[in-house]
Order: C-alpha cells, then structure tokens, then sequence
C-alpha cells in the first residue's frame, strides 16, 4: 500500500451487504484506499455495544470498487475496534459510516449502532431518512462530498463527531448546522400472542418532536429538505451540573 495515499475506513450497522455501505465506498474512494469493516448481519439499535462473552471472526470478501471488505461477527462497534487492531496498517486518515437505511436525528443517536461506530471512531455518519434497501441514494453525494473533504486536511474539534441526515425522495436544498430535537417515542411496543396464548412484543412505535417549529433543530430542516450536521460530543459529562450536584450531595 502507498503510504503516502490516505485510507479512508467505512464502517455501518446494516451489515456488509447494504447498499448504502456500498454507495459510501463508493463516494469515498477518491480520496483515497477504502478499507470497510462493517457486521456480518444487520446490528441496528445496537449504540455502543461490544461483544464480551464469545469470540470474534473477521473473514475477508471480495474487493468492491477497489475498496477491501471485511465483516465481523460483532457489533458495530466491535467492527471499529477491530480495524483499528487487525485490519488497517495506520490510523486512518478519515473514518465515515452509514450510509444509514433511516434516520438518526431527534434521540435516534442514543440507539444507533452506526452513531456507535461513529463515536468509538470520533468521526461521521451518514444517513438517508429511507429504510428501504432499494433507496436512491444518488443524492447524497455532493452532502458526502461537502463533509468529507474538508475533513481530509482540517480536524474536527476535540471529542466531536457529526450525525449527518440526509432527507430522501429529493434534492436538497443545502446543509444545515444544528442541534438534535427533543422528542420521545410513543407506543414503542406492539402487543401479540402466540398460538398457545402466551405473550409477545415487537418493537415499534414513532418519534414525537417536541419543538417542531424550532429551526435550531435537525429535524426542522430535515422537513425542509435540508441535509442536517450535528456536532456530538463523546465526553457526556453533564459538566454544568457539577456545583449544583455537590451542594446537594453534601
């Protein structure tokens, strides 16, 4: 491998086979040589999780558009610090993730196992507000493009990674800097039964933005056809709290 040519390691938490995966290596591989390591099966939900009571496999597939690929038998996160042990020569130059099938704005960030990655990585990920395997996402280039470049010569702030959504079935319109909605979701479970009268459930449920006329936030713009940018910090120490916490723990 050229030292002297970045690598550019591309991550997911749909699994090796997404098309979003793919369409990522794809806008990528021009900066550089694109090493992916992403889960052998589909991880969503899985945030920060590692495996820590069975073993891990790595097993190499055949190259896309150049781009070496690897799955894990793991978590998204597990894909991450696996790269870092036994896959990539050298700390990469630029590490991106997703593309996403769905969103990650409002609180998603809290579950995703592609903001997992993102976080471990402290680097970006992308996302396409489609679930479909079958999205377009022929729009999220120039987005990728606008981030990503930037980021091969400027560094991002210390403990800052980006949650980039990308609106689907459009054009969009630009890029929006912001913060996350506040939100909940509501009726997260569906109720069933077996055959043999036992309960089940299956999650579901919807996002309830709480502040849907504020243009501060990802998911106003998001509305609008507006890629969205949210800086998160790795380091969640509500440090603000620290004063008002001790005078009540004295």
């Amino acid at each position: 491998m050229d030292n002297n040519r970045p690598i550019i390691l591309v991550s997911n938490d749909d699994g090796i086979t997404a098309p979003g995966l793919r369409h990522l290596i794809k806008c990528v591989s021009r900066y550089g040589k694109v090493i992916a390591v992403a889960p052998d099966a589909p991880r969503s939900g899985q945030s920060s999780a590692i495996t820590v009571e069975s073993p891990l496999k790595v097993t190499r597939h055949d190259d896309y558009e150049g781009a070496e690929m690897y799955s894990v038998s793991g978590t998204p996160v597990d894909c991450i610090k696996l790269a870092m042990h036994a896959i990539v020569p050298r700390k990469p130059d630029l590490m991106v993730c997703g593309i996403n099938h769905g969103t990650n704005a409002g609180n998603c960030v809290l579950y995703s196992g592609t903001m997992g990655a993102v976080m471990e990585a402290c680097t970006v990920g992308f996302s396409l507000l489609h679930h479909s395997w079958k999205a377009d996402f022929s729009e999220c280039g120039p987005i990728i493009d606008a981030i990503c470049q930037p980021l091969l010569t400027k560094r991002l702030p210390d403990g800052v990674c980006l949650n980039v959504n990308i609106p689907a079935k459009c054009k969009p319109k630009g890029i929006k800097v912001v913060k996350a909605a506040r939100g909940h979701w509501t009726e997260e479970y569906k109720d069933y039964t077996t055959p043999s009268g036992k309960p089940f459930y299956w999650l579901t449920g919807k996002f309830v933005n709480k502040e849907p006329d504020n243009d501060a936030t990802d998911m106003y713009w998001l509305d609008r056809e507006y890629a969205t940018v949210v800086p998160v910090s790795i380091d969640q120490t509500a440090t603000d709290s620290i004063n008002s916490l001790t005078e009540i723990l004295k």
